[in-house]
């Protein structure tokens, strides 16, 4: 892979990391005054602000856990393409995944919708994607919201008044005494990656940038993509993983599943989310999809840029102890969804790198919100 340009392409196309956690954090520091009810009463926040989704208690020993999510600039992928079906199981899964990251099992959403007019036909086909994608998860969808805001929602491709954008808020259920964080993970457990769909709905404004300097590269057509077209490919919905995880938080499969990651937004930076002073060390990974080299080799990204963008064909990981690593993989593969074991955990001296991606191919050292190279 490419080591051409310095890791700093994401914030050049628009979207400064760092500078969102530095928001993030005034943001977070007023919301956490709302946490009044006191511990082990009804309404109590069990979790602090950090992780994939919260849990909020509600009594005899039963939490909701709830998130928020929208599919970010993958929409003017859609309008680019003028395709509006798939956006929706988009948007449930980035949801839904999340859930699952805390040991929920997820029960509904509800959608947000904001238009630049209302047109019948996207909505039709956003509906359409929105009901296919809770149907695979297992969850319903009791209300939402249609917004008119002609005015401050607009469409980039030249598709009057079919600019748009969702988003949507998920619950889900889990026991107060199950809910997983990562608390538990320590040197020797192993890491599993069970594979992408292929970009998701994350690092889309990076993708695009790639594709800037020649829009027909949406609609050309490669050969290593099956004939898919580039924008068919980049539209392919983000893959849900209940069927796969679900079965693995179920106490009689015997599993003890430490830790779970989304690989959304930050890549396999994710992992660093778990809370113990660990090391994830990724050691092998499975080729990625053709549709990652197309992008990395289009904009002339670094690999340090595509790992910390991208999932580069792993779309959500899970942390067990080293002995159950064979049952973990029969578990998660018999609904067809390839997984590996990518990594192990070792111990880390406080300061030290929290992910490292070291495969032969590729050789990084992670920390926060960014990757470098490693040293030779």
């Amino acid at each position: 892979m490419s080591e051409s340009t310095p890791p700093s392409r994401y914030r050049s196309s628009g979207v400064d990391t760092t500078l969102a956690d530095a928001s993030l954090h005034s943001l977070t520091s007023r919301f956490r005054t709302t946490w009044t009810t006191p511990k082990g009463q009804t309404g109590n926040v069990r979790l602090d602000f950090g992780f994939f989704a919260n849990v909020i208690d509600i009594g005899h020993n039963r939490g909701i856990a709830i998130t928020t999510d929208g599919v970010g600039s993958k929409v003017l992928i859609a309008q680019r393409m003028g395709r509006y079906d798939t956006i929706g199981i988009d948007c449930v899964a980035m949801n839904v995944n999340d859930l699952l990251c805390v040991g929920a099992t997820p029960l509904a959403m509800v959608d947000y919708i904001a238009v630049q007019r209302l047109d019948a036909g996207c909505l039709y086909d956003l509906a359409k994607g929105f009901t296919e994608g809770a149907l695979l998860a297992g969850v319903s969808i009791p209300g939402g919201e249609i917004a008119q805001v002609n005015d401050v929602i607009k469409n980039e491709s030249g598709k009057d008044g079919k600019g748009f954008d969702v988003a949507g808020s998920a619950i889900g259920m889990v026991d107060l005494d199950r809910i997983i964080i990562g608390e538990q993970v320590r040197a020797g457990d192993v890491v599993i990656g069970i594979e992408s769909n292929g970009v998701h709905s994350n690092g889309l404004t990076l993708a695009r940038q790639a594709l800037a300097n020649d829009v027909s590269l949406y609609d050309t057509r490669f050969p290593e993509l099956d004939g898919r077209s580039l924008g068919e490919e980049l539209l392919k919905p983000t893959h849900i993983y209940t069927r796969e995880i679900l079965p693995l938080l179920d106490a009689e499969q015997g599993i003890d599943v430490k830790a779970l990651a989304h690989l959304t937004g930050d890549g396999f930076l994710n992992l660093s989310r778990v809370p113990p002073a660990v090391r994830f060390v990724i050691d092998t990974l499975p080729p990625p999809p053709p549709v990652f080299s197309i992008l990395q080799q289009l904009g002339g990204i670094a690999d340090a840029d595509m790992f910390e963008v991208f999932n580069m064909g792993i779309g959500f990981c899970l942390v067990v102890p080293a002995s159950q690593t064979d049952a973990t993989l029969q578990l998660v593969t018999r609904f067809g969804k390839q997984a590996h074991r990518i990594g192990h955990v070792t111990d880390r001296d406080p300061g030290d790198w929290e992910v490292v991606i070291n495969t032969g191919d590729v050789s990084l050292r992670g920390k926060g919100k960014h990757f470098n190279a490693l040293p030779a």
